[in-house]
């Protein structure tokens, strides 16, 4: 018997022919499917007698993005504050919908978004009469969690999880022990009397300067009193007994909750699912209607703002959200300019909604925008209406507005500015061996991190901080008609939240993103309101094959990459678009 020799390449060939048409055959078959899809789009309906099932889970946005999650082969949808708030408000005139169910897993969001949220509930409930019901699952139930789902008539917890309530703090991390273990100094410049801008204390101190525990203490306070205020009157709880029961830590799983009237009950899902079929005449739970509140929201917002880009809108509502850059994924002046002088130039717009979610980031940034925004206040009145941070560069261009609205919860202020430069050369030299030699023809050619900074040259640059914060004191006291001094008495960099900015004079009125909707078509004397947001969200038609896919299959949950990695690759490219001179909050605030 012989043994036939068979060739690496006739095998090579034959199996990637073979791939290869395996590939070509998925590749044609996929297509087909979504040229099938696209031909015959799947109608959104909604039965009677549905119940809207909102699960407030991630990221909560302004405005809702669409984007392809490839960790999960899926659309990883963010739904936006605004939708959010437009759903409530048709669900309560919708005739289908009797009530809304909500269950909370870790809702990421500022106090501001998250009063917003409890708002529309308030509204919801008020103006249809018909039910919210909210279930706490999961390991625990935080405090920001509760505070949302406290405004619905009814809440209810798992038996086993545990329940946060011991009112509000924060930790912050000081480098400069470390910095000096590795001969590395931060060459920190603020502005002249900018001590409230404690963003770069770490840097040069162990802990806490007077004046930032100060801004902090206080801001958090004005939270807490908020946030207590609001629950107490949702609860009929004395905002004291509310305190003495977090000083004295008796709240920390879900019956206890109940003991002290913070929760209705404990119950198993299956028992609220049985609950909200009684509440709408049903018998079997097989037979309810359940419909995701946050499908129904995109849909409906989607909608009128398909309507609103066609026809002839009176109302621009810009958005600008994240930190303010030049150019990129952030509130970048580049983009929000352009979207300003559109709304300015356009006539049919009549008045224009600023919405600022921002802890400020470029100087140079901040100004393109302000110089948009005054222009336009200048044709047509601009409103600002500001969301859980407005401050630095968020309220420089917030400035010349004819009106700012804010919430208690917002953090504003913080009008100032800081420069750091490192000095690695130190470091380079005792850790490394590394030395450094430079030639130049002039004294001050040569500005290297690895050389450390003169006093002539610190002056310089001092000299440049403090000429930007005296520029940052002059638009506000332009926008705000106060004077340099008056405006320097609220600024040096100093937090305040939105209740405070109002007693200071930096804010005008205390609400929300539709109050400040409602003044500005009030005040242009605008009967039949046409709201146009900018940015619109656009949603290519391959997206719509995606979600139709993920509602007839269960979608891959979760998301291969961690969150707190994917939460520190964010913080990095915020780093890389750090240019130029900052006019930034002084703390990073993860809610």
């Amino acid at each position: 018997m012989t043994n036939k020799k068979v060739s690496f390449w006739r095998i090579f060939w034959a199996s990637l022919v073979a791939g290869l048409t395996i590939i070509i055959l998925i590749f044609v078959l996929f297509m087909g499917a979504i040229g099938s899809l696209m031909n015959s789009k799947p109608v959104y309906t909604v039965k009677d007698k549905t119940i809207l099932h909102l699960e407030l889970s991630g990221q909560i946005d302004e405005i809702t993005r669409h984007e392809m999650n490839f960790g999960t082969i899926g659309m990883a949808n963010q739904t936006g504050l605004v939708d959010l708030l437009y759903g409530f408000e048709k669900a309560a005139k919708d005739d289908r919908i009797k009530g809304v169910f909500i269950e909370l897993k870790g809702a990421n969001c500022g106090y501001s978004t998250a009063t917003e949220i409890r708002k529309a509930i308030d509204r919801f409930e008020e103006e249809s009469g018909k039910f919210v019901v909210a279930y706490h699952s999961g390991e625990f139930v935080s405090l920001k969690q509760y505070y949302i789902a406290s405004a619905a008539s009814e809440n209810y917890g798992f038996h086993s999880s545990m329940f946060e309530f011991l009112g509000l703090g924060t930790e912050l991390m000081f480098y400069k022990g470390m910095f000096d273990k590795l001969d590395l100094e931060m060459q920190v410049i603020r502005g002249s009397n900018n001590d409230f801008k404690s963003a770069v204390e770490p840097y040069f101190l162990t802990e806490m300067s007077d004046s930032s525990r100060l801004q902090l203490q206080t801001y958090l306070n004005n939270i807490w009193t908020a946030v207590k205020s609001d629950i107490g009157e949702a609860r009929g709880i004395p905002t004291e007994e509310l305190d003495r029961i977090a000083d004295s830590s008796l709240i920390k799983r879900v019956e206890q909750a109940v003991k002290y009237n913070l929760l209705d009950g404990v119950k198993y899902r299956d028992e609220v699912i049985q609950l909200l079929a009684d509440k709408i005449k049903i018998e079997n739970t097989d037979d309810l209607n359940f419909k995701g509140f946050e499908k129904y929201a995109k849909k409906k917002f989607e909608a009128q703002q398909n309507v609103a880009h066609t026809k002839k809108a009176n109302i621009a509502v810009i958005v600008a959200e994240g930190a303010v850059t030049v150019d990129g994924d952030g509130l970048a002046s580049n983009n929000i300019t352009k979207l300003l002088r559109e709304a300015r130039k356009d006539k049919d717009i009549k008045t224009i909604v600023f919405r600022v979610n921002s802890p400020g980031g470029s100087a140079l940034a901040s100004d393109e925008i302000w110089r948009e925004v005054k222009l336009a206040n200048e044709e047509k009145k601009v409103i600002v209406s500001m969301g859980d941070l407005a401050a630095s560069g968020g309220y420089y261009i917030a400035a010349p507005a004819s009106k700012i609205f804010a919430r208690e919860t917002t953090i504003t202020g913080s009008i100032g500015v800081f420069g750091v430069i490192p000095y690695t050369g130190k470091m380079l030299e005792n850790k490394l061996g590394l030395t450094f030699d430079r030639v130049s023809t002039n004294k001050h050619s040569v500005l290297s991190t690895n050389k450390k900074l003169t006093e002539k040259e610190m002056s310089l640059i001092q000299k440049e901080v403090d000429h930007t914060y005296s520029n940052f004191l002059n638009i506000v006291a332009e926008g705000r008609n106060m004077t340099v001094d008056q405006v320097n008495e609220v600024a040096r960099g100093r937090v305040w939240t939105g209740l405070d900015a109002l007693k200071v004079g930096l804010v005008d009125t205390l609400g929300g993103i539709n109050d400040a909707i409602a003044y500005a078509a009030k005040d242009a004397k605008i009967e039949h309101p046409i709201i146009r947001y900018y940015p619109k969200v656009e949603k290519e038609a391959w997206m719509e094959f995606i979600e139709a896919f993920e509602e007839n299959e269960e979608a891959v949950k979760g998301n291969m990459v961690p969150e707190e990695l994917t939460n520190m690759y964010n913080r990095v490219k915020n780093v890389e678009q750090m240019t130029g001179i900052q006019a930034r909050l002084p703390y990073e605030i993860i809610w």
